[in-house]
């Protein structure tokens, strides 16, 4: 995204969408990756009532939101790129409210990864989770990425 600072995230968010829906994909290189053919599209106020759920201490990835939201709604899994576009605006929407605030930090990229793409990018992520306890471990020389330190041991279970 672009110009973030200049968009209405919460009007984004609350749109009125053609979703939820399930669609079933045919292409067989979709289905061999993803496990199955029913694919789920939920609308951004879901990714964002999933990510208010997780308290402080803990953090959720977006592979568990998209594989909770699957498993919740009979589908074999949930479209990748709508799930991060709209956890992005789960994230920035929060951001530019004062209260009903959505601890958006807490959700990380696949692997316990921070998300450059939330509003002040990874260090003010890096910043929130600190203070919440978490330690920010670095990894790379040329293509640097930053992770929770062992993740899967501060996974917040959605179900």
């Amino acid at each position: 995204m672009a110009n973030e600072e200049k968009k209405d995230f919460n009007a984004m968010l609350r749109k009125n969408t053609d979703m939820p829906k399930t669609q079933i994909v045919t292409d067989e290189s979709i289905i061999k990756r993803y496990g199955g053919e029913r694919m789920f599209f939920a609308p951004p106020l879901a990714y964002d009532e999933l990510m208010k759920k997780v308290p402080h201490g803990k953090v959720v990835t977006a592979e568990k939101i998209r594989e909770y939201l699957a498993e919740k709604n009979c589908a074999d899994f949930t479209d990748p790129m709508t799930a991060g576009l709209f956890i992005s605006i789960a994230a920035w929407a929060s951001h530019q409210r004062e209260e009903n605030i959505t601890p958006y930090w807490r959700t990380l990229k696949t692997d316990g990864e921070l998300n450059a793409k939330y509003p002040g990018g990874i260090e003010a992520q890096k910043k929130m989770l600190e203070e919440e306890g978490h330690v920010i471990i670095q990894k790379g020389r040329k293509n640097i990425r930053f992770f929770v330190k062992d993740c899967e041991n501060v996974l917040f279970d959605l179900h």
